[in-house]
């Protein structure tokens, strides 16, 4: 059997008196879909912030195809594909549709690439 996807071990994250991550494990295979749900305060985003190293976890460990992501930057993490959508979305008011869109394809493409990309998906949607 192939090993996981994503490979999260024993997240945990406090901060100050606030245990907001106990000990997270979960798996994730290629093309799998996992929700996670949970009231406010549950600690959903505080988790993926830690995925991503927008935090870093107190202890545990994070593997996307077998290599360790805890200790990397975030922009390290992004290029290796793992992202997080903010909840907060805010679009550049001075860009054309196209140019905003076409934002989300440069961590990976040039600027030509990413400008097909976008075109791509606004057809796509219309």
């Amino acid at each position: 059997m192939a090993e996981p996807q994503l490979q999260v071990s024993g997240i945990s994250k406090r901060f100050g008196g606030l245990q907001a991550l106990s000990n997270v494990s979960l798996d994730a295979n290629a093309g799998e879909i996992i929700g996670l749900i949970g009231p406010n305060g549950a600690g959903k985003t505080t988790l993926f912030s830690n995925l991503v190293g927008l935090h870093r976890p107190d202890s545990g460990s994070v593997r996307l195809q077998g290599k360790e992501l805890v200790g990397l930057k975030p922009h390290r993490i992004a290029a290796t594909g793992m992202v997080k959508t903010f909840q907060n979305v805010a679009l550049f008011l001075d860009s054309s549709v196209l140019d905003n869109v076409l934002t989300g394809g440069l961590m990976r493409r040039s600027v030509e690439g990413a400008r097909e990309l976008a075109r791509q998906c606004l057809a796509r949607v219309g």
